[in-house]
């Protein structure tokens, strides 16, 4: 992983990483990580810190990472960058079956990246298709395109989790 990050880094290349393990070694890769997407239990892991948003501040502090975030499953994502704090509520669906909706909204965060969308509309993106796949049966069986992502996000509810809502509103990074 770290040679990898290393030649998309010289290559002018965005580096994301999707984590939710922690691997021997792993500290030489997140210095040359531009966007990580771990799992909600990653940063409080790595840090030691409990709390969501200090884990997060203090991995962005350490490594200059552009974007420091986490997906929240049911709850949606958060996520830091420049010092504020963002967080995108799930989509509600008639969800079959969660398997891969995780590697679905990564993918769709790269999508996002590359077609240089703000965080929080990289993040609503990202969370309506990794809604949109949880649809369908298999880790592939729901995944959408980009006009039935934006229809979800026209028109379906929001799965709110007052702690996070509170949160970015409380906080500021610094």
């Amino acid at each position: 992983m770290e040679r990898a990050a290393r030649l998309a880094r010289q290559a002018g290349l965005p580096v994301t990483v999707d984590v939710d393990t922690i691997y021997h070694g792993f500290d030489r890769v997140l210095p040359l990580v531009d966007y990580l997407i771990a799992s909600s239990d990653f940063p409080p892991q790595w840090t030691g810190e409990s709390d969501p948003f200090k884990a997060l501040e203090s991995m962005q502090k350490e490594y200059g990472m552009r974007v420091a975030a986490m997906t929240l499953g049911a709850h949606g994502a958060l996520a830091l960058e420049r010092g504020r704090f963002t967080y995108s509520p799930a989509w509600v669906v008639d969800c079959v079956d969660t398997t891969g909706a995780g590697d679905v909204f990564h993918g769709a965060f790269c999508y996002a990246v590359l077609e240089d969308m703000s965080l929080h509309e990289a993040l609503d993106f990202s969370n309506a298709m990794a809604a949109l796949n949880c649809t369908a049966l298999g880790a592939r069986g729901g995944i959408a395109g980009v006009q039935e992502a934006r229809s979800l996000m026209a028109r379906a509810e929001r799965r709110r989790n007052r702690d996070f809502e509170t949160g970015v509103t409380d906080r500021t990074a610094g």
